[in-house]
């Protein structure tokens, strides 16, 4: 199941609206439930982050920007590790809540933005604060790419030891309310317990 979430900055009132619908990614969507509030959509599908059909698609990394386990694994291996490799070695690595782009080289995506959340120790260090802003950052990348669509991990959530049900809301809350000229963001689930924390925060009022 796939729940779409609308966003705007123009205070628009929200539609739901129910259907079918095949896409090829992530398998057939039985439901599909949108709340627009303008041209900004938020969709949480559960899938494969590397064949995800968008602009740009976001790399949970390291602050040196070297092939790692998890989804900093699976992207490089996808792109082609040699070549991915080299263009994040020509970074020079990447801060806690900051992120940057380079080229999506053999994945669909044109684009990979590579983003390094914080690893969780407590939640008194400023993880929350750091987390919100790595999605802050990929928007505002993605609006210097000129990508209209992005898809996002749950960023901190694996080896990092983020609370899945805190990085949940943390992502949907900063996505409503980012100021941005993408248009799709799709946050991709890895498995149906993450999708139905998705579902659960997109559901909920603001």
């Amino acid at each position: 199941m796939c729940w779409l979430w609308g966003i705007t900055r123009r205070g628009i009132p929200p539609t739901r609206l129910h259907q079918s619908l095949w896409v090829d990614t992530i398998g057939r969507i039985d439901e599909v439930s949108v709340e627009r509030r303008g041209n900004v959509v938020i969709e949480a599908v559960m899938g494969d982050i590397t064949r995800q059909t968008v602009d740009a698609v976001v790399n949970a990394a390291n602050q040196y920007l070297i092939a790692g386990g998890g989804v900093d694994g699976a992207i490089h291996e996808a792109a082609g590790e040699h070549e991915l490799s080299a263009a994040c070695a020509e970074i020079g690595g990447c801060e806690v809540g900051d992120a940057k782009a380079t080229p999506g080289f053999a994945l669909i995506p044109d684009h990979i933005i590579h983003t390094v959340g914080p690893i969780w120790s407590g939640g008194q260090n400023g993880e929350a604060e750091q987390l919100a802003s790595c999605y802050r950052r990929c928007l505002e990348v993605a609006d210097e790419l000129d990508a209209a669509s992005i898809a996002f991990p749950a960023i901190s959530t694996g080896a990092f030891g983020f609370p899945p049900d805190l990085a949940a809301t943390i992502a949907v809350s900063t996505l409503r309310n980012t100021p941005t000229d993408v248009r799709l963001a799709r946050l991709v689930a890895f498995d149906g317990e993450t999708l139905a924390l998705y579902q659960r925060c997109l559901d909920a009022a603001e």
